[in-house]
């Protein structure tokens, strides 16, 4: 799989993050990606999903699916 170019990328945070870095990042900006990343660590490596992969994980979290 080639490596895919996050130049472009207009990363953000949730709102509801504090300020202890214990954060992820999200780029929704970038034509048929989304990207997320450890916000720690920025030059870190990104997950890359489709947007109906990230609807679909965002959906189960939103009805409680990864709840431990």
């Amino acid at each position: 799989m080639d490596p895919v170019d996050l130049r472009g990328a207009e990363w953000r945070k949730s709102s509801a993050s504090g300020d202890n870095g214990q954060c992820v990042e999200v780029a929704t900006n970038l034509p048929g990606i989304i990207a997320v990343r450890d916000s720690k660590n920025p030059q870190g490596p990104a997950l890359i999903f489709t947007p109906a992969e990230w609807q679909a994980f965002l959906h189960g979290a939103n009805q409680g699916e990864f709840n431990i």
